[in-house]
């Protein structure tokens, strides 16, 4: 399988494009890039990720710079680990939600947030310049250390956010399923819902790092889930990817509420508890241009704005910093939430969520029902490298009716009435994607297939 790159960092399938020597270019370019000091270094859990760190770690020392390893964790909480310490950077060893035999590398810098697309450049100009000038003499070789402790704190600043109410959330001790593909959430979650007083099952929380079903956390993979919250007569079901920085809810019944879902209810709890500290503030909050509409809904209950910035994390970040949103995410189960950290996180959702929970004294399928309904339907087209995806856009623009919004920042958004459509170039495949939302399904169909039609003259 080919390697990708982007600025998601770096992914490859293990033993065929991602080697030994690949990784250790990219570590000793990021110690360089860095300016060498210390480096935070984390992993999944998957089972190559023993080797990798390994390589990482010697690179960095090589390249003078001193690896400070913390094993198996979230992506979040490396990032945490990163922005309360003196380090210069961090690099989660994750291949987010692709399957076992995938793995790769993530870059952070030194306030914890993603590299952004100038420094994912400048990082890959210095790989492949491949320049041994990055390795340090013999005496200024760096050293490895091991660092402890660093997921119990993640889980400690989670429970410390302000809206937590930890007595009564004892209280209620909510019953909840979790599924953490036996990976880097396995500890985090169960460690997370434990101190909020609810009672755990966990299904797959081994922390050997063999995912159980393919790991991306969709209905058709969470049928294990589905039927153990069913079995066990339980309030909810978590299921998270491998690196634990998306959230999937499955209520009580079994059914999942849809991943678009997470950061709605986490943005109209966040926007009631903001409204209710001040009456008067200027409210934001920023997703992603492919993330439902129904995060605008929820913002207008509260007198909210929503920012939309290009697909990718970092974008996100970057847009909720500019507007100073104070909620923030993607449809795929992101939730950032600034008042913890400026990154995607699964326990931050998740204490949004139980406390959601307690506050509105009903059941997660009673939450979610009372939320806007539309219905997304994704498609995606392999193109050619050589389409020329300028010219398809501007006859999808051209088709638009007159009083349609139209957002070119990452492809072309149209945005109708009650549904909008979003097409765009991957940036991690030869495929282009369109992504259309609409009150039915029938609609979202047909909005989804005749933007893709345009590929196709």
């Amino acid at each position: 399988m080919p390697l990708v790159r982007s600025i998601s960092g770096l992914r490859a399938t293990v033993g065929d494009a991602l080697t030994p020597a690949l990784v250790a270019r990219y570590a000793v370019a990021f110690a360089r890039l860095s300016g060498g000091g210390t480096i935070i270094v984390g992993r999944d859990g998957r089972p190559s990720g023993g080797w990798i760190e390994d390589v990482v770690s010697g690179a960095l020392r090589a390249a003078g710079a001193t690896p400070l390893v913390i094993g198996m964790a979230p992506t979040p909480t490396v990032q945490m680990a990163v922005e309360h310490s003196d380090a210069t950077g961090g690099i989660s060893i994750t291949a987010s939600h692709n399957p076992s035999e995938w793995n790769g590398l993530k870059f952070l810098d030194g306030t914890g947030v993603f590299l952004d697309a100038a420094g994912c450049e400048e990082l890959f100009a210095l790989v492949d310049a491949d320049d041994d000038r990055a390795l340090a003499s013999w005496e200024r070789v760096g050293e490895r250390i091991t660092g402890e402790g660093v997921v119990n704190d993640h889980v400690e600043r989670t429970l410390a956010l302000p809206f937590v109410d930890l007595a009564a959330l004892h209280r209620r001790a909510f019953h909840v399923v979790v599924d953490a593909v036996n990976a880097s959430g396995s500890h985090a979650v169960p460690a997370l819902l434990e101190r909020m007083g609810c009672r755990v099952v966990p299904l797959h929380c081994n922390g050997t790092g063999y995912f159980p079903h393919t790991p991306e956390p969709l209905p058709e993979n969470l049928g294990s889930l589905r039927a153990a919250v069913r079995e066990h007569g339980a309030d909810l079901g978590i299921a998270v990817d491998p690196d634990a920085d998306r959230l999937v809810l499955i209520d009580e019944r079994g059914e999942p509420i849809g991943e678009e879902y997470t950061i709605v209810q986490c943005t109209d709890f966040v926007l009631r508890h903001a409204r209710l500290q001040d009456t008067r503030r200027d409210l934001a909050c920023c997703v992603n241009l492919s993330t439902t509409r129904a995060v605008e809904d929820v913002a207008a209950r509260h007198g909210a704005v929503v920012h939309r910035s290009a697909v990718g994390e970092i974008n996100v970040v970057g847009k909720m910093k500019e507007t100073g949103a104070v909620i923030g995410g993607e449809g795929s189960g992101g939730v950032i939430l600034p008042a913890l950290h400026y990154g995607r996180d699964a326990l931050a959702g998740i204490a949004i969520t139980m406390q959601n929970l307690l506050e509105s004294g009903s059941s997660l399928s009673a939450l979610r029902s009372a939320l806007p309904h539309y219905t997304m339907v994704k498609r995606k087209q392999t193109v050619s490298p050589s389409l020329d995806i300028e010219a398809a856009l501007r006859e999808v623009i051209g088709g638009a009716p007159a009083a349609a919004r139209i957002n070119t920042v990452d492809g072309v958004r149209i945005d109708l009435e009650r549904s909008w459509v979003h097409l765009r170039r991957s940036n991690t495949e030869p495929i282009v994607r369109a992504i259309a939302e609409a009150p039915t399904v029938e609609e979202a169909t047909v909005l989804a297939d005749t933007t893709l039609q345009h590929l196709a003259r």
